[in-house]
């Protein structure tokens, strides 16, 4: 792998999991609840119309609003940050090659 790739995949893992926390709350997952008129509040009510009323626990939005509350483990933030050395490397190869 050349050194551009390997740049490009340590600049997407260090933004994705710098910036998780920010996209969390844009979302509104955040620390107080699922924020009202939100993608999490629409995704919650389509989630509990779906269970009967209910949001299943473990299931995604219960797992984002956990995080958003709380903060996201190390085991997530792991996660989030092999997906964005995948798509900084990915990025950053296709850059290399146009040239």
């Amino acid at each position: 792998m050349d050194p551009l790739t390997l740049i490009g995949a340590g600049v997407g893992a260090v933004l994705t999991v710098a910036a998780a926390p920010a996209v969390l709350t844009a979302a509104g997952f955040t620390g107080a609840g699922i924020a009202a008129g939100s993608v999490a509040s629409s995704l919650m009510s389509a989630a509990a119309v779906a269970n009967g009323g209910g949001i299943a626990a473990g299931s995604v939005v219960a797992t984002l609003q956990a995080a958003g509350a709380a903060g996201i483990p190390l085991v997530g933030q792991a996660i989030v940050g092999t997906v964005g050395a995948v798509v900084g490397a990915a990025a950053s190869m296709a850059s290399n090659s146009t040239q």
